[in-house]
């Protein structure tokens, strides 16, 4: 008859270094965050020249249509949310997942209510709080799943 392993001491999830060091993460990409998000200027103005290029080329290679610029804007916000949605699964491992999700769409609602409050040049934007939500979700279930593997 088999038993499960009992972890050692300070193992457990939620306690210990490793939350420690997840916390520390979090704490850390605050910075990052707040300055592409309160950037004065939306953060790919200097680009748009560029990736419109780019994708008008890709275009006539035979790239779709509707990976359109919008498109890519989209995936930026997925991408800017799924290490928040992760790091904080990781560094609240005892909290449920849907909190951690209702913290990433809270963080979503803040910048773009002040991008629409304080930043005129910026554009707040539903669309993009639902791209950072489905962002900050992917990063809620990689760390779940994570966690499952290592715990079970």
């Amino acid at each position: 008859m088999a038993t499960e392993p009992v972890p050692s001491p300070g193992s457990s999830p939620g306690s210990g270094p490793r939350t420690a060091l997840w916390r520390s993460v979090l704490l850390a990409m605050a910075a990052p965050l707040a300055l592409i998000a309160f950037w004065p200027t939306p953060i790919d103005q200097p680009l748009t020249g560029q990736l419109s290029g780019l994708l008008t080329f890709l275009h006539l290679q035979g790239l779709p249509t509707w990976l359109d610029y919008a498109a890519v804007e989209a995936a930026a916000n997925i991408a800017l949310f799924v290490p928040l949605g992760f790091v904080t699964s990781m560094a609240f491992p005892r909290r449920p997942a849907w909190q951690n999700l209702v913290l990433g769409l809270a963080v979503s609602c803040s910048i773009e209510v002040g991008q629409a409050l304080f930043l005129p040049d910026r554009f707040a934007s539903v669309l993009d709080i639902a791209m950072n939500t489905l962002g900050a979700a992917v990063g809620v279930a990689a760390a779940g799943f994570l966690q499952r593997r290592r715990w079970s």
